[in-house]
């Protein structure tokens, strides 16, 4: 079978092959996928969860995440879930809600509350003050067991801190940061609302390893408007020459009708597909010639990251927040729309403001939506997230956990994947499945023939793999 350390190389990626296989679905960073969840979904299913929990012989441990939603600025290419004001003193209010919230989960949360991982998410986590970050953070911990080699993490806006405000997040304990690039032209960071110039960038990341950050983490988006081949690729050679430990090369999904701010920004300003392509291709081969590993979907990270040594050594993951080294957590999401996973159910929390805050100050958890997964679900999300870490399925393992033969139980589905079986994306036999080197940049294709929910209708919109 192939081997997992076998590196992928773009340029023999031809783009009629992208083009083949180019199409639209899912990231799965859940399965099922958030847009299956379901409204008849209480705080009760989330409760049930906790105990079913405490009843594992191992209990796994806890990863926290925190949406925080307030930015200063609207940038215009922003999908997230985001309040823009210039009332600073909002966030003050809103911590104390979190803190509330995790309040009411305490009494659920079990004796063994051994914690991996947190993640503050946003919107921009930096809108709120130090003093408010710290309160965050010593509420959090006065409610889990941070492991010693815990990852605390902080998205952090490269225009909302200096020098000062790094350090004082690591003193509150963040280890890792990742900063949103995007684009260092000036004319494609004016259509999308966002300016932040190079060196104000570089100051930052700097700083950041002056105070200590153990990882830093940078996202690209190629396909914005005023963007080309050109300009992309002088950012991509800029930001690699800062040398961050890891770099996201994300595609711009242009969704107006379901995004109010992308409203702003002028379609005929877009790259055309063909342009996209060739943007994607370029800069990804800039990464790998840089040094960077290919992780997955649009991931990229230095041979020695922990990112890339869990691809190596198989322990690669993937949840609500991306790729991670921690598996097998049950994710705890605090804050207005956060998802959280507890076993086999998903939550997540109310998407208004105002429904999160009226619900929590009546002394309810925020619940809005989720799913209770079933065994097909389980033993599909099972092959979903291997597939999606690149890993390799050894059916006679699955037969013996679950007494089913794969190749019977999947035969249209294997039956589907011929294609890139022949396009040299995928080796399939009668005892394994594996993603070649080349294949991985297709792996939420492949995944999709194993998603039963896509067979039904859903009011979402899908990116496409380029």
């Amino acid at each position: 079978m192939h081997d997992i350390a076998e590196p992928i190389d773009m340029v023999h990626i031809s783009e009629s092959l992208i083009r083949r296989f180019d199409r639209s679905g899912p990231r799965y960073t859940s399965y099922p996928t958030a847009d299956r969840f379901v409204d008849n979904f209480s705080s009760e299913h989330y409760i049930t969860a906790l105990a079913k929990r405490q009843q594992n012989v191992s209990l796994p441990d806890y990863s926290v995440y925190v949406h925080l939603p307030y930015c200063q600025s609207l940038c215009y290419f922003c999908a997230c879930n985001k309040i823009i004001t210039q009332d600073t003193t909002r966030s003050a209010a809103y911590v104390q809600t979190v803190l509330k919230e995790l309040q009411l989960l305490e009494p659920h949360l079990g004796q063994n509350r051994l914690t991996g991982q947190l993640h503050l998410g946003g919107g921009t986590p930096t809108f709120l003050q130090h003093e408010e970050l710290q309160l965050l953070v010593q509420g959090i911990r006065s409610q889990f067991d941070f492991a010693p080699d815990a990852e605390l993490g902080i998205e952090i806006d490269p225009r909302t801190v200096a020098k000062n405000r790094l350090e004082q997040l690591a003193a509150i304990g963040f280890n890792r940061t990742s900063f949103g690039v995007q684009d260092f032209d000036s004319a494609v960071q004016a259509a999308i609302n966002r300016i932040q110039p190079l060196e104000m960038v570089a100051r930052a990341m700097d700083a950041s390893r002056a105070a200590g950050f153990q990882s830093i983490n940078t996202d690209l988006i190629y396909g914005l408007p005023k963007q080309s081949l050109d300009s992309f690729e002088q950012t991509v050679t800029a930001l690699v020459a800062l040398r961050p430990d890891r770099i996201a090369l994300y595609n711009y999904a242009h969704l107006p009708q379901r995004f109010k701010a992308q409203r702003l920004i002028h379609a005929d300003d877009l790259p055309s597909a063909d342009e996209r392509l060739q943007i994607f291709l370029m800069a990804a081969q800039r990464l790998l010639d840089a040094g960077y590993e290919y992780i997955g979907l649009d991931h990229f990270a230095l041979p020695d990251d922990e990112l890339n040594k869990a691809r190596l050594d198989k322990s690669l993951h993937r949840n609500f927040q991306g790729y991670t080294t921690r598996a097998n957590s049950d994710l705890i999401g605090l804050g207005v729309s956060a998802i959280g996973k507890v076993g086999q159910t998903h939550i997540q929390n109310q998407r208004s403001l105002n429904a999160y805050t009226e619900q929590i100050n009546a002394g309810q958890l925020a619940t809005f939506r989720g799913h209770v997964m079933h065994n097909e679900d389980v033993l599909r999300e099972e092959l979903i997230m291997t597939l999606m870490c690149s890993m390799p399925i050894d059916f006679h393992d699955y037969y013996q956990r679950y007494g089913i033969h794969l190749t019977q139980r999947f035969a249209d589905e294997l039956a589907a994947l011929r294609p890139y079986v022949e396009a040299d994306l995928l080796e399939l036999d009668a005892d394994h499945m594996q993603v070649t080197a080349k294949g991985r940049l297709f792996v939420r294709a492949i995944s999709m023939e194993f998603d039963q929910y896509l067979r039904q209708s859903t009011t979402a919109t899908y990116s496409k793999l380029i």
